[in-house]
């Protein structure tokens, strides 16, 4: 049984030999400690994500995932394990796991995400980098001798990579993504309207009218508004608040800079060959980030080179991720044994 796992700060994907991708669902566990000072697991996933901001004391909402990479050890293993049992129900003998890491991954880190996939059942752990999974996924020809480049923005990291003959030539792993977009508006709402509001209203602003760009011939999209419920920071009340697409671009201004500032380093540290690749056949955006509207063009418009976003950028590392598995043998030089 061969299983892929896009191990995600805000999703996690599981990918089935045979079956494609068969779960996706938050990386979150609801844990309720009781009197004894033990903890018990309440709920995994899309029921455990209902919580946030929203538990009791004795109830806790844990992200196990921080930046891409376990911050609670015990927690993640549950949730591999559970996410494991929901996806691939009944005895699982010899599970072999390829799971998906940021490139600029500590060897610590990378020892805690294959320990937690032993403690979870996987006989046998293949670890294969975000910026390769998600390059494989978009379809770009990462075996051939040209350089193709890749920009995923998940939501705990942004992976930068330059791609050539089944390896990385250089890249930039930033602690930058989703998360980071949503802290921006948490804080401008913050410091420019004194309203206090929670990380699952910043992300409905972000979805709702974010954007990284005027998007031309949208004057409508300009004008819109969200209407946003938070708590006074002064009087503690609860108030509500029109804010409009252009203050979300300007919370996000800080972050994107960021993403662009990674993405001109990267191409600073490439070799003459590959830019002249990247120049021709552009570069490629994948992962949640690349769904905020006209990212694209503002990278396209810093870098002066052409940006277009993965058909499926959602999906592409859990699909670069499910090729690996299914091809195994031909792909094995991506990944790396645990």
């Amino acid at each position: 049984m061969d299983i892929g796992i896009d191990l995600g700060t805000a999703n996690t994907l599981l990918y089935v030999r045979g079956k494609g991708i068969v779960l996706n669902e938050p990386s979150v566990v609801a844990v309720r400690a009781d009197k004894g000072g033990k903890s018990g697991v309440l709920a995994v996933g899309t029921e455990a994500k209902e919580t946030i901001g929203r538990t009791p004391g004795s109830i806790t909402a844990i992200r196990p995932l921080r930046d891409g990479v376990i911050s609670d050890y015990e927690a993640a293993e549950e949730l591999i394990r559970h996410f494991v049992r929901k996806a691939v129900p009944g005895r699982r003998p010899r599970t072999r796991m390829v799971v998906c890491v940021p490139s600029g991954v500590t060897p610590v880190e990378r020892r805690a995400i294959v320990h937690a996939s032993q403690r979870a059942g996987a006989r046998a752990v293949h670890l294969v980098e975000e910026p390769m999974a998600a390059a494989i996924g978009a379809g770009l020809p990462v075996a051939e001798p040209r350089g193709s480049m890749v920009v995923d923005i998940g939501g705990g990291t942004t992976e930068v990579a330059v791609i050539s003959l089944g390896g990385i030539v250089t890249a930039q792993s930033l602690r930058v993504g989703g998360d980071r977009f949503d802290t921006a508006i948490t804080d401008y709402v913050r410091k420019e309207h004194a309203l206090l509001i929670g990380e699952r209203t910043a992300e409905d602003i972000k979805v709702g009218i974010g954007s990284a760009w005027p998007v031309p011939g949208e004057d409508a999209l300009e004008m819109r508004t969200f209407t946003v419920r938070g708590r006074e920071k002064v009087g503690g009340l609860p108030k509500t608040l029109d804010l409009t697409a252009r203050e979300v671009r300007a919370a996000l201004d800080e972050p994107i800079e960021q993403i662009i500032a990674a993405v001109k380093t990267t191409l600073e540290e490439c070799p003459p060959e590959l830019s002249g690749d990247i120049m021709e056949h552009g570069i490629v955006l994948t992962g949640g980030g690349a769904l905020l509207p006209a990212l694209d063009l503002r990278i396209a418009s810093a870098t002066g080179i052409p940006v277009f976003v993965a058909d499926d950028p959602l999906d592409s590392v859990a699909m670069g991720c499910g090729k690996c598995v299914e091809d195994f043998d031909g792909l094995e030089r991506v990944m790396s044994a645990a």
